[in-house]
């Protein structure tokens, strides 16, 4: 199935003297940029019926037409699959996502996704690229993520994305004993040892995370974390990078070993924590409609719960002990 999208506007005298692709940005505003510039460049938006480039400067008064298809992605199927909604409008969709749920189909993961339960509980996202995903959680992370139901959220979702106005708090627990908080400002692309792991590389992409102290255990600390940007496993990456991985990574943790000291209980659980300890805490956007300043927190999942209870018992008993 595809939808057709036809626009028609003429280019004012305010944009003058602009590149097409910045002129039809300004025209379309429901539209992505990149959308655009991918109609401009197959021939589905022309200019006084012709085709033209994305760089070619407007004169003013021209008439831009687009004829285009929207492809839906009826090519994943729809699949009932339980989803914890935290906030829902027309517009957009806020929800908790659970550890082991991955996001999007891929090799590996053709269906039983987010993908596949939003086109299940939301039908018309299927018209919306992505149906409507417009930033990701790894499979194992858990908490919050927003969904845009409509094109014209999605556009000022990832503008916000982009423009680093959509403020995103994890928590999580990592190994070693902090002295306190801190900013990791280190660029990150594809490992080029490892082209599944993320790294920290010196032409890569800008990275910044912050973060801060929580709670110090005997071998661990709890800590909360602001990103400025949003690079894949940028938390992973730079934890592991400042030498303080997250429980339980798989990826990035290095080698497994117990800390000195650890009582049965807590080798026992460390040895049964299977995935990073790592949960989106906090979301705040604008909403794409209203303007609105909307913000949502949602509490650790259970195992985080008990992986710091299972660290206070342990730190507990190393002071009786008098360690």
């Amino acid at each position: 199935m595809s939808e057709q999208v036809q626009l028609q506007a003429q280019i004012g005298d305010d944009l003058v003297g602009l590149r097409l692709d910045q002129v039809v940005a300004q025209l379309f505003p429901d539209y992505s940029r990149s959308r655009l510039t991918g109609w401009i460049k197959d021939g589905s938006l022309t200019v006084d019926g012709e085709t033209r480039r994305p760089r070619d400067k407007m004169l003013g008064g021209e008439t831009v037409r687009v004829d285009a298809k929207l492809e839906s992605i009826d090519h994943h199927q729809a699949q009932e699959i339980p989803l914890d909604i935290v906030y829902e409008d027309e517009d957009i969709l806020v929800i908790n996502k659970p550890a082991g749920l991955v996001v999007h189909p891929a090799a590996g993961h053709h269906d039983g996704t987010l993908l596949n339960a939003l086109l299940h509980h939301c039908p018309e996202i299927g018209q919306v690229p992505r149906a409507g995903i417009v930033h990701r959680l790894d499979m194992d992370t858990t908490g919050l993520m927003v969904v845009a139901k409509t094109i014209p959220a999605q556009t000022e979702l990832v503008s916000q994305l982009q423009e680093r106005s959509m403020g995103r708090e994890y928590e999580a627990v990592v190994q070693g004993v902090m002295t306190g908080g801190g900013m990791v400002d280190e660029p990150m692309g594809r490992s080029s040892r490892n082209r599944q792991k993320m790294a920290v590389v010196a032409l890569g992409k800008e990275a910044v995370t912050h973060y801060r102290v929580l709670k110090k255990f005997r071998s661990h600390t709890h800590i909360r974390l602001k990103l400025e940007t949003g690079r894949t496993h940028q938390i992973r990456v730079h934890m592991s990078h400042i030498n303080y991985p997250l429980v339980g990574d798989p990826l990035y943790g290095g080698r497994f070993r117990l800390p000195k000291g650890a009582g049965e209980q807590l080798q026992q659980f460390l040895r049964q924590f299977k995935r990073q300890a790592l949960h989106a805490k906090k979301l705040e956007l604008w909403h794409p409609s209203s303007g609105e300043l909307m913000s949502w927190e949602v509490d650790l999942p259970e195992d985080m719960q008990q992986l710091l209870v299972t660290l206070q018992r342990d730190a507990a008993k190393q002071d009786d002990y008098g360690l």
